[in-house]
C-alpha cells in the first residue's frame, strides 16, 4: 500500500473513533447535562494527558508566552465542547455534522484578520457557497430552528477560533501549555456547575463516558500516524466520512434518518470544504494553510491532535517545517 493510501486508511480509522465517541455523547446526553458529561470526560482524560506530558521533551515552565491568546483559546474550547455536547444530545447526529462541517469555511474567514491570510476570489466563492449550504441545512423560515441548531453552529464557530489561535501562537507555546489550559478550563467551569447539574451515574454509564474519553484520545493518536504516513491533502478530506458514520449510527442506534434537504446542504458544505482543502495545497495559495492541516471537527473535550503530535516530537510531513499544525 502506498504512503498516501496508508494515511487515508489510518485517517478513516481515526474519524471512525471520533464518530463513535460522538455517538456515545449522544446516547449519554439523553440522561445527563453537557456539564456533567464534560466534567467526567475531562476527568478520565487527565491520566492520558499526564502520560503524554511526562514524555514532553521541551523544557520550560507552564507559564504561557501569550496568556491572552491561551485564555481565549481555552474559553473557545470550553464553549465549543458545551455547544457540541448539547447539540449531539438534541439533534440527529448527521445534522450536527452537516452544520459543524462549516468549520473550515470559518477558519478561512478568521485567518484573514488573525493570520494575515489573503483569500482570493475562488476561495471566497467557496466560502460563500459553503455558508449557503449551512442555510440550506438550517432552512430559516421554513423549519423550526432550535437551541440545538444554534449550539451546532456555535461549536463550529468556537472550534474555528480555537484552531486559528493554535496556528497563530502554537509555534511559540509549549505543547504542554496548549494541552493543559483548555482541560483545566473545562474542568474548572464544570466543577462550579456540577452541584446544580449532577445526577448519580450508573456504573455502565461511567464506563461509557470513560470509553468516550479514550476513543477521543485514540482518534488523536491515529490521526497523528495518518499525517505521518500520508500527505495532508490526502488525510484532511477524510474527515467528511464522519457523516457516513453518523448516518449509520443515527439509524441503527437512535432511529434517525437524514432528510433530503439536509443531505443537499451537507453536500454543498462538503464540496466547498474540499475545494478549500485542495486549493490550499496549491503552491503560493496560503502562507499558513490553516485549513489543510486541521482536524476540522468540533471540539469534544479531547486534546487536539496537533498538540499530541508536538508532545510526541513529530510534525505532519506535508506542512511547513517552521509551522505548527493546527486543528
Amino acid at each position: 500500500m502506498s504512503r498516501n493510501g496508508k494515511g487515508a486508511m489510518l485517517s478513516l480509522l481515526a474519524f471512525g473513533f471520533y464518530a463513535t465517541s460522538d455517538a456515545l455523547v449522544k446516547d449519554l446526553g439523553g440522561h445527563y447535562s453537557p456539564f456533567q458529561l464534560i466534567f467526567f470526560s475531562t476527568l478520565f482524560s487527565f491520566p492520558l494527558a499526564m502520560g503524554m506530558i511526562v514524555h514532553d521533551p521541551q523544557p520550560g515552565t507552564l507559564r504561557p508566552i501569550h496568556p491572552g491568546w491561551i485564555a481565549l483559546r481555552s474559553a473557545a474550547a470550553v464553549l465549543s465542547a458545551l455547544s457540541v455536547f448539547y447539540a449531539f444530545s438534541v439533534l440527529p447526529l448527521a445534522q450536527v455534522y452537516a452544520i459543524a462541517f462549516a468549520q473550515p469555511l470559518l477558519i478561512t474567514l478568521l485567518a484573514i484578520p488573525l493570520l494575515g491570510e489573503r483569500v482570493g476570489l475562488r476561495r471566497a466563492l467557496a466560502v460563500a457557497g459553503g455558508l449557503l449550504g449551512v442555510l440550506v441545512v438550517l432552512r430559516p423560515g421554513s423549519a423550526h430552528l432550535s437551541l440545538g441548531h444554534l449550539a451546532a453552529l456555535s461549536a463550529a464557530v468556537f472550534g474555528a477560533i480555537s484552531s486559528v489561535i493554535v496556528r497563530k501562537v502554537g509555534h511559540e507555546e509549549r505543547p504542554v501549555v496548549m494541552l493543559l489550559y483548555p482541560m483545566i478550563a473545562n474542568l474548572a467551569l464544570t466543577t462550579l456547575v456540577m452541584p446544580s447539574e449532577y445526577r448519580p451515574m450508573a456504573a455502565d454509564h461511567l464506563g461509557l463516558i470513560a470509553a468516550q474519553a479514550v476513543l477521543g484520545w485514540l482518534g488523536g493518536v491515529v490521526i497523528i500516524a495518518a499525517y505521518k504516513a500520508g500527505e495532508a491533502v490526502t488525510v484532511a478530506p477524510m474527515q467528511y466520512v464522519q457523516i457516513l458514520f453518523a448516518t449509520v449510527y443515527g439509524y441503527l442506534l437512535f432511529g434517525e434518518t437524514i432528510d433530503g434537504t439536509t443531505a443537499i446542504g451537507a453536500g454543498i458544505i462538503i464540496a466547498s470544504g474540499l475545494y478549500i482543502v485542495l486549493r490550499e495545497d496549491s503552491p503560493g495559495t496560503s502562507a499558513n494553510r490553516p485549513v489543510l492541516s486541521s482536524r476540522l471537527r468540533p471540539e469534544t473535550g479531547a486534546p487536539r491532535p496537533s498538540v499530541l503530535q508536538r508532545l510526541a516530537g513529530r510534525r505532519a510531513p506535508a506542512l511547513d517545517p517552521h509551522a505548527t499544525p493546527c486543528e
